[in-house]
C-alpha cells in the first residue's frame, strides 16, 4: 500500500534578501532554513541583465544546483517595478524553478514584519524606508528621497548629521579629534568623500558605529534622536499609526532599538517589531502563506 499521499510535500524554496554590499541566501524546507549562502549585492540599477545573469551562474548557482529547487523568491535593492522582470530572467537562466518572484526590499520588510496582518513596515540600514501595508499590498508610501533630501533614521543620515556637528564644533569636547582620528579623516577628506567620491551614502553610514560606542555621550544621543525623530515625524505619521503598530527591520533600527523607542513613545507610536534582517520573518511568511 502507498502511504505517500498521508505525508506534507516536501517543497524547497530559495529566498534572496540583496542589499547593494551582499546578497543573503537561504534555502528552505518545509519551514526550515536548511543552507545559507552569502554573495555580492545585486541591484538592477547598477547591473544589466546580463551581469546579474553571470553573477548568478557563477557564484549562486553551484551552491544550490543540486537542491531540486521549486521556487525562488528574490527580494532586493532598486527592484523597482520597470526592473522586475530583467532580475526573474537573470535568475531563470540559472535555476528552472516553477515559480520565480522579485520584489523590491520594501515589500521584504512587508512580508517579514507584518505577513498577511496590516501594519507599518519600516527599514533603517543603510537608507531608509517605509510604508503602510494591508496585508497584501502596500497602500500607502512616502518616498525616502535618499540621504541628501530624506533618508531619516538612516546610517547614512545619521553619518551626515555626525559630521556636520563634528565640523561645525557641536560635539562634546574630544569628539571630534576622536572621530577624525579613528576614521583617518580630515575637514577636506570628510568634503571629497561626500561631494566628489563615488557612494558617499556608504561613506557617511559606515560612521554609524562610531554613534554606537559612543551612544552613552549627549551630544551623540541628540543626533540619533533627531534622526530617529524626523523619520517619524516625516515618514511614519503620514500614515495610519493610530490603528496600526510601527515595525522595523536593518541593522540601525536593530542596533539602536532603545533610543528608538525613546523617539517613539515621545510621538505616541506604538513599536512593534524590531529585527536586524527579515529572513526570518520571509521563511515565515511562506510557511504561513503555504508556499513552503
Amino acid at each position: 500500500m502507498n502511504n505517500s499521499t498521508n505525508f506534507p510535500v516536501r517543497r524547497t524554496i530559495l529566498i534572496a534578501d540583496s542589499g547593494a554590499t551582499k546578497t543573503d541566501w537561504r534555502l528552505a524546507r518545509n519551514g526550515e532554513i536548511i543552507q545559507r549562502f552569502e554573495s555580492k549585492g545585486i541591484s538592477p540599477v547598477f547591473q544589466s541583465q546580463e551581469e546579474i545573469a553571470e553573477e548568478i551562474k557563477l557564484q549562486v548557482y553551484p551552491v544550490f544546483k543540486k537542491s531540486n529547487i521549486q521556487a525562488v523568491y528574490f527580494y532586493g535593492t532598486g527592484c523597482i517595478p520597470e526592473k522586475i522582470q530583467s532580475v526573474k530572467n537573470a535568475i531563470s537562466q540559472s535555476f528552472q524553478a516553477e515559480t520565480i518572484e522579485v520584489y523590491s526590499d520594501l515589500i521584504a520588510a512587508a512580508h517579514s514584519l507584518c505577513g498577511r496582518e496590516s501594519g507599518i513596515a519600516c527599514i533603517l540600514g543603510t537608507g531608509s524606508n517605509s510604508c503602510e501595508w494591508n496585508g497584501q499590498k502596500v497602500v500607502n508610501q512616502v518616498s525616502p528621497l535618499g540621504f541628501i533630501l530624506g533618508d531619516e533614521g538612516s546610517g547614512a543620515h545619521l553619518g551626515k548629521l555626525l559630521v556636520g556637528d563634528a565640523l561645525k564644533n557641536q560635539l562634546s569636547e574630544g569628539l571630534k579629534e576622536k572621530l577624525l582620528e579613528q576614521y583617518n579623516l580630515s575637514a577636506a577628506t570628510i568634503i571629497d568623500k561626500v561631494y566628489r567620491q563615488p557612494f558617499p551614502s556608504r561613506f557617511l553610514a559606515s560612521l554609524a558605529p562610531f554613534l554606537l560606542e559612543n551612544v552613552d555621550n549627549e551630544s551623540i544621543r541628540r543626533i540619533i534622536r533627531k534622526s530617529f525623530s524626523d523619520f517619524f515625524e516625516r515618514n511614519v505619521m503620514q500614515y495610519n499609526y493610530r490603528e496600526n503598530s510601527v515595525n522595523f527591520v536593518g541593522s540601525v533600527a536593530f542596533h539602536f532599538a532603545g533610543i528608538l523607542r525613546e523617539a517613539a513613545d515621545e510621538k505616541d507610536i506604538e513599536i512593534g517589531k524590531i529585527e536586524k534582517s527579515p529572513m526570518s520573518g520571509l521563511v515565515k511568511y511562506y510557511v504561513d502563506t503555504r508556499k513552503l
